[in-house]
């Protein structure tokens, strides 16, 4: 295998594009940069065949790619250890069949890639191997070739009835699966320079299998430079828990790109949202607890650098947030721009406005965020008579520059978005 090293020097934003320089660069028909891949692979490589429960401490290394077979599940007190640079690909599947990556809940998963070797799952149909960031054959508008990744933990969530829920896209009981507990800094593991693709289920509405799926995850779990790409439902979808996120990228997928439910209370930092032109879902779509357990829980998501679906989409959502039920938590320093005429904040219910508006059973702020539009004067939208955006057009503004701070050389060379130019808005 040859191997050729490339050093990212930086990245940069331009207008609705992300830009990331490097000192090995090519163009593409369209005249675009595109970084070149970080290895050139043999025309051949080994694969072994994962199925059924890992119930022992388990290791994958990148000298094999590793194909999933329906559901596989690590169950407690079992550990799954991903080598970096391995690629992981799931076998076609419908519904509750699909290919999919279960931490169950006491288990634990130490998928620990680098910036110059990132973990990689994706579908059975990639032609991509160990050594490659680019798919030879797959673009973004391939989606729904298998499942995605799902971590579960005993950290508080609040479903309607209980402390504890069952994962959605997973049929009732299976082992491992039932997530929430009192432990607020659970440890499931690491998960860090991961690249999810092309995966994403709906068995039904509200019944689906995200790009990454985190439920009831503590604070003792370690995720960072995560990126979900072309899936067909939600990118990162958080049930509860406390767990911290850094560095994440979604671009592309078919529903919303960030998702919070069950009073979910952790910070999400220093992350991208890229919706795609067909994306019948918003940027981030934010629900309160839905019982009593776990009711106090509060997000943040802090430092981000959002781009819409662009001006000439047809689709019917593509907001730039949408807060629903009892949602409650922060939304700032975030830099929205390339959303099509008409897009919304919206505040729906009377919960989530008495959140806002300070007469609520808590608290949901949104501010010092910038939008690229000409005034904030419709951007901000609520359901209930009487709604007054003052506060909002006093504590967000108007902005066609970046100022919220985003470091974007953090997804610099492992991530998909920094090495092809199909992420970028059309």
């Amino acid at each position: 295998m040859k191997t050729k090293k490339l050093l990212f020097a930086s990245a940069l934003i331009l207008g609705t594009s992300l830009v990331f320089t490097s000192c090995s660069k090519k163009k593409d028909s369209n005249d675009e940069e595109i970084i070149l891949p970080v290895t050139t692979p043999e025309a051949s490589f080994p694969s072994i065949t994962v199925s059924g429960n890992i119930t022992t401490n388990t290791i994958w290394t990148k000298d094999k790619v590793v194909l999933l077979d329906g559901r596989v599940v690590v169950v407690a007190p079992a550990e799954l250890t991903i080598e970096a640079g391995t690629v992981i690909k799931g076998k076609a599947g419908d519904g509750a069949s699909a290919s999919v990556l279960i931490v169950g809940v006491g288990a634990k998963i130490h998928a620990t890639g680098t910036a110059s070797s990132p973990i990689i799952f994706t579908g059975e149909d990639d032609q991509i191997l160990p050594g490659q960031i680019e798919s030879p054959n797959l673009t973004v508008a391939n989606k729904g070739l298998w499942g995605g990744v799902i971590i579960l933990g005993d950290a508080p969530v609040s479903p309607s009835s209980g402390t504890t829920a069952e994962v959605e896209g997973i049929p009732a009981g299976t082992a491992g699966t039932t997530y929430g507990g009192s432990d607020v800094a659970d440890n499931s593991g690491e998960f860090q320079y991961c690249s999810i693709r092309h995966g994403g289920i709906v068995l039904s509405g509200g019944n689906e299998i995200n790009g990454l799926t985190l439920g009831g995850v503590g604070s003792g779990t370690t995720i960072n430079h995560v990126e979900i790409y072309a899936g067909l439902d939600d990118g990162i979808e958080f049930f509860g828990g406390a767990v911290n996120v850094t560095d994440a990228i979604v671009i592309k997928i078919d529903d919303d790109c960030y998702d919070v439910d069950q009073s979910y209370s952790g910070t999400i930092s220093n992350f991208v949202a890229v919706l795609g032109p067909n994306q019948d879902g918003d940027a981030f779509e934010i629900d309160g607890p839905e019982g009593s357990a776990n009711s106090s829980g509060l997000f943040t998501f802090n430092k981000g650098y959002v781009v819409g679906s662009g001006a000439s989409s047809t689709i019917s959502n593509g907001n730039f947030a949408v807060f629903k039920s009892k949602a409650q938590g922060t939304l700032q320093n975030i830099h929205f721009t390339g959303f099509k005429s008409g897009a919304l904040v919206r505040i729906l219910g009377a919960d989530a406005y008495g959140n806002y508006a300070g007469t609520g059973a808590s608290t949901l702020t949104i501010t010092n965020n910038t939008f690229n539009v000409a005034s904030l004067s419709g951007v901000l939208n609520s359901d209930q008579a009487g709604f007054d955006a003052t506060t909002f057009n006093g504590s967000n503004t108007t902005n066609t520059g970046i100022t919220n701070g985003i470091d974007m050389s953090q997804f610099a060379g492992w991530s998909l978005a920094s090495n092809t130019a199909q992420y970028k808005m059309q």
